[in-house]
């Protein structure tokens, strides 16, 4: 009875209420096979926006209760000592879920929710980080109902340029554009994820993506992937269908993997960055340029995070649990 007692409940939510869901629930129940059920009891949730639930394993649900995330099951009631965050995009990468969970003090896996709101908002992370030093693409801004100027937007970014949702994820909601007349198609495609968009310089060099976690009490880099799509650009084929090749480590250069390293984990720092975090990177003029921060990273077994820990000699399980444990004792 004593061991049962020291097992840590640990909800694993997954979801969320974007295009990502169905990647989100991949990740989620890796995460959920991954954990040793000897050290936690892990609970699969699922957030949508119609339903809060615990799925349990005979796929019966269960409702949450949003007033202090808990659940009745059979007469039980359930409370959490940690959650597991693998929503990809709303409400979990974000800020919401984080804001949520601790108004309610409740440890979670993912980083605090004003750097959750910030690094989704591709717009505003590239601001926020100019000052220090990160290179970026020439970007354009447009919101819902401006006016559209082609030829300000290609006078501003050049062609090819890419045309992207502001704050979207896994490739949705993105286009390459190589004619000026094609933009405004390439633009209402964006407008379908979000009411912000980010029109970008085409940068034509090596990609590389680099993950930086918290580990063990200390900042880690893991090895660097280097990103080659079949396909145009890295976009959702790309990523979630084997139409890539993912190599790790990447094979670049000492001195192109150094500068990197050291970007990715400058800008954790400079954000106060917890959990995990991806960042995507282009070399230009043997420089790299900063694209995007994910920090609610695929987990699935083909992700890159994942990948790269397996390069790390960390293991799937190793890479969750100590994102709990991090979790718990940032929480006290």
């Amino acid at each position: 009875m004593w061991a049962l007692k020291m097992k840590k409940n640990i909800a694993i939510i997954m979801g969320g209420y974007s295009s990502e869901y169905e990647i989100s629930l991949k990740s989620g129940n890796v995460v959920y096979n991954a954990l040793d059920k000897h050290k936690y009891n892990a609970y699969r949730i699922h957030i949508f926006k119609d339903k809060w639930v615990f799925v349990n394993a005979e796929n019966e649900e269960f409702p949450i209760d949003k007033n202090d995330f808990s659940v009745l099951v059979n007469g039980t009631k359930i409370t959490f000592d940690c959650v597991f965050n693998a929503i990809h995009g709303s409400p979990g990468e974000d800020g919401y879920m984080q804001a949520y969970l601790k108004l309610l003090n409740m440890p979670q896996t993912s980083c605090n929710m004003y750097q959750a709101a910030l690094t989704f908002n591709k717009r505003d992370l590239l601001s926020t980080l100019k000052p220090y030093g990160i290179k970026t693409a020439e970007s354009y801004y447009l919101n819902l109902g401006d006016a559209i100027d082609e030829n300000a937007i290609v006078a501003k970014v050049g062609l090819p340029c890419f045309v992207k949702a502001n704050k979207a994820g896994s490739s949705f909601g993105i286009s390459k554009v190589y004619v000026k007349e094609d933009l405004k198609v390439a633009i209402e495609n964006s407008f379908k994820e979000d009411n912000e968009i980010i029109i970008e310089q085409f940068l034509d060099g090596v990609e590389v993506s680099v993950g930086v976690i918290s580990y063990k009490g200390e900042t880690k880099v893991l090895p660097i992937t280097e990103i080659i799509s079949e396909n145009d650009f890295f976009d959702y084929a790309a990523k979630y269908e084997g139409k890539s090749q993912e190599i790790t480590p990447a094979r670049i250069s000492e001195n192109y993997a150094n500068k990197v390293k050291k970007e990715a984990q400058k800008i954790y720092e400079i954000l106060s960055m917890t959990g995990f975090s991806r960042s995507e990177f282009i070399f230009k003029d043997d420089e790299p340029y900063l694209l995007e921060m994910n920090t609610v990273p695929g987990l699935t077994k083909e992700s890159i995070l994942p990948q790269q820990a397996a390069e790390a000699d960390i293991t799937m399980q190793d890479l969750f649990e100590n994102a709990i444990e991090e979790a718990l004792k940032n929480n006290n």
